[in-house]
């Protein structure tokens, strides 16, 4: 394509560039630019008084050191695991029920009723960590906690909730997908919303029932943005969300075994050390895996199924 035809489609199509002008200087501000800041994942970041710039230049390149502390600490193995097995609950039990969720919803003969319960539902996406924290508390405090005076009124004994690491596992799972399904069965009913009336038409002349309707046809055309959005969510696999593991258990010590993660650990290594090129390194091999991860998992899409895929 020659310069003049270029500009000739630029300006064809001037009134749609403009509409990505913002969302591409956001880009640029939050995403891109930052990505210099990798550098200081090998450098012994130290802030002196000629401005960050000079300090960047300034401080002594260590190569892969920074790196070494995440994985030769004996928490290593500990923050890896708690990290992807959260994350793969996370995903695929949030998948399966956003899912069953928005069928429902989309089933349902009274539509007003069904909006109310989509709002329900959707709530918990906007409220803050912190203040989920302690909804979290009035169930599980020690002393007046719902399930604690439950559990007495039957003759049981209090538990410690927040020193009993046994109980989390199921409290991170449950809280975080309560947290995130109504905004994900939104985007699931959304898709439904936009199914041809046709399909269930012909489907009922057939004789097919509301199981079968939902089997054959809701399912199978949900399937590409089923996997689109796993993929993605893969890639974030070795992310995690910091309010769900730091702000839910209060940061409480019992519980690091099965509460601690990557973004924890580096959050605390962070404030206790004020290392920033260990935290730098930490979210770079982050985002490195999570790229890795989103590669091959579209990979074995594509090989599968073509157009199902990303890219």
């Amino acid at each position: 394509m020659n310069v003049a035809a270029f500009w000739k489609k630029v300006i064809r199509n001037r009134a749609l560039l403009f509409m990505v002008i913002p969302g591409t200087v956001w880009f640029l501000i939050f995403a891109y630019l930052p990505m210099f800041g990798s550098i200081l994942a090998f450098k012994d970041f130290r802030i002196s008084r000629d401005g960050f710039f000079a300090s960047v230049f300034n401080s002594k390149w260590v190569g892969f050191k920074n790196f070494e502390y995440l994985f030769t600490t004996s928490d290593a193995y500990v923050i890896t695991r708690n990290t992807i097995l959260y994350n793969l609950a996370l995903i695929f039990l949030g998948l399966v029920i956003s899912v069953g969720l928005a069928i429902i919803l989309s089933e349902l003969v009274n539509k007003r009723m069904a909006k109310v319960y989509q709002t329900g539902m959707f709530l918990p996406h906007f409220l803050s960590w912190v203040i989920i924290s302690y909804f979290a508390f009035t169930f599980l405090s020690m002393d007046k906690g719902t399930l604690n005076q439950i559990i007495t009124f039957f003759g049981g004994e209090r538990i410690s909730w927040y020193s009993e690491p046994k109980y989390w596992p199921f409290i991170i799972v449950f809280v975080g997908i309560w947290k995130s399904v109504g905004y994900n069965s939104v985007i699931y009913l959304a898709a439904i919303t936009g199914i041809d009336k046709s399909y269930y038409e012909a489907a009922v002349i057939d004789g097919a029932t509301k199981w079968k309707q939902i089997r054959y046809i809701t399912v199978p055309l949900l399937k590409p943005l089923m996997i689109i959005l796993t993929i993605l969510a893969i890639g974030g696999i070795f992310r995690s969300d910091f309010g769900l593991f730091y702000q839910l258990p209060k940061d409480a010590g019992a519980l690091y075994p099965v509460t601690n993660v990557i973004d924890t650990f580096v959050y605390r290594g962070l404030i206790n050390m004020g290392d920033i090129g260990m935290s730098t390194a930490a979210g770079l091999y982050q985002s490195l895996v999570g790229l890795v991860l989103i590669l091959v998992a579209n990979a074995i899409v594509r090989k599968i199924e073509k157009d199902h895929a990303i890219f």
